[in-house]
């Protein structure tokens, strides 16, 4: 067998759940540094703000936790820590792929749009102290997606019916 055949299937696993793990993390850190960036003006004016700036600049962090998590279920299913990894074939190492997308692209750009909601939290917040709720309900909003492509790569994880 040539070696594509006999590791093709395990590196694009890999792949998928790299990409997961990756681009969400990338999206969070992105995200996490637009609403830092806005927080850090805040906290020049009112040092006293720095618990409820920290909360709006976390929420975009997220992602990250998501991708990690179906970049660990999906080096689960393809048989990682019961060492039969390697005889993953191609088609199920695409199946593994597909199956990480939504968590990857939804996380990678869901993160940085959340990033700039908090940053926009944030700057009604200098103005109004008292409304910061409102902001972080629009934070929410926008986590509402990534939840739903955290979802969808982690139903169709669980439903793989790999050869491992």
């Amino acid at each position: 067998m040539s070696f594509f055949a006999d590791f093709g299937g395990m590196a694009i696993g890999f792949l998928g759940a790299g990409l997961a793990a990756c681009l969400c993390g990338a999206g969070s850190a992105r995200g996490c540094g637009i609403a830092g960036e806005a927080g850090n003006g805040l906290l020049c004016e009112d040092p006293s703000a720095f618990g409820k700036v920290m909360i709006l600049q976390v929420i975009p962090g997220t992602q990250g936790l998501y991708g990690l998590v179906v970049w660990f279920f999906a080096i689960l299913q393809m048989g990682v820590f019961s060492g039969t990894a390697a005889s993953l074939s191609v088609a199920d190492g695409l199946r593994v792929a597909a199956a990480c997308l939504p968590m990857a692209i939804g996380g990678g750009i869901s993160a940085p749009a959340q990033g700039r909601v908090a940053a926009t939290a944030i700057n009604l917040m200098a103005k109004r102290p008292n409304d910061w709720a409102k902001g972080i309900i629009l934070c929410i909003t926008v986590e509402f997606y990534a939840i739903l492509s955290l979802l969808a790569s982690f139903l169709m994880l669980l439903n793989l019916n790999l050869g491992v």
